[in-house]
């Protein structure tokens, strides 16, 4: 493991735990500093400073194309959610957006059922898929990037979790659309959200569900975390919403110490980031994750637990549908 991101994790501080009902949050304090300064996607678009278009009038499910007129790079996270255009999509990986530049960026679609323009550009949807649609996705991305170093994931894995999460949720969407998942859901997350603070400093979050961790993220500012912060939290709960897991009587701290020792242990591999910095990606029998690392800051990292049972039946289904193209 490359020393910036050793160092970082190493030195990792723990808040209080947050409990309601079978979620657990420990809030994620670093002393390494903020780094580079940037914009999160939320804050670049109010400023109007991005604009994110299909690739092409008749577009391309797996690219979207980004204008960034800002003077500084704009941080869009794996997993936050663009909607409009032609259907909405997610990231595939986290990206700083280089200041003044244009730049098309990876993404997989979460909306099966529609290809048709219902606005010319993106919005922020103010949503972020689940953790563990996020995993899935993850563990995809990393296969491609090892295979063919595309940061390209599987589609038909992404479709089908979206499917899944609708018939546990109960919602019908006429269009299979994730984000119609989150709206119905709105104020089951909103009541978790109450429960769960941000603490001074705090720039990460380490969740459990049923006393098993599910999955870290942590930014290089605690600033961009604040405003990215609510989001991020329900894409964890919405799993533990329909999941419906018992609590648990393991202690959260040492499990969560647990976790990041695991970390430490992973494989690493490294690929050039589609704009600012380094992409890595970790492997190990417990644990795959990411990072972004720019100027020798962890600008984003993203951790999750993974099963034995995940990993089979992810393999299976890219030696099912690695032949799919769209």
């Amino acid at each position: 493991m490359n020393a910036t991101m050793k160092v970082h994790l190493e030195t990792i501080k723990f808040g209080e735990n947050q409990v309601h009902n079978q979620v657990t949050v420990i809030p994620l304090l670093s002393e390494n500093g903020a780094g580079p300064d940037y914009l999160t996607l939320k804050e670049a678009m109010e400023a109007q400073l991005i604009a994110i278009t299909e690739v092409t009038e008749g577009g391309s499910v797996p690219e979207l194309k980004v204008k960034n007129t800002g003077a500084r790079p704009v941080l869009i996270l794996d997993g936050e959610e663009l909607s409009g255009a032609k259907q909405n999509r997610v990231l595939n990986t986290t990206i700083l957006v280089k200041e003044c530049s244009e730049t098309v960026i990876p993404v997989s679609c979460t909306e099966e059922g529609r290809w048709s323009y219902r606005s010319a550009h993106f919005q922020e949807s103010g949503h972020m898929m689940s953790a563990r649609l996020r995993r899935v996705k993850n563990e995809s991305v990393a296969y491609f990037l090892k295979s063919s170093r595309r940061y390209a994931s599987d589609q038909l894995a992404v479709w089908e979790g979206i499917r899944d999460q609708s018939e546990a949720a109960d919602v019908q969407s006429p269009t299979g659309a994730m984000r119609d998942i989150h709206e119905a859901k709105k104020e089951d997350l909103d009541a978790y959200l109450e429960h769960f603070t941000l603490i001074p400093g705090q720039s990460g979050i380490l969740v459990l569900v049923g006393g098993k961790v599910a999955g870290m993220d942590m930014l290089s500012r605690s600033e961009a975390f604040r405003v990215i912060y609510p989001k991020l939290i329900k894409s964890y709960v919405m799993d533990a919403i329909l999941e419906k897991r018992g609590k648990s009587r393991a202690n959260p701290l040492e499990t969560a110490q647990a976790f990041l020792a695991d970390i430490l242990q992973c494989r690493e591999q490294k690929y050039e980031s589609v704009g600012h910095g380094t992409d890595y990606r970790y492997e190990g029998g417990k644990v795959v994750g990411s990072a972004l690392i720019h100027e020798g800051t962890v600008i984003h990292m993203a951790f999750f637990r993974v099963t034995q049972a995940d990993k089979a039946g992810s393999m299976a289904g890219f030696s099912r549908r690695r032949g799919f193209r769209r």
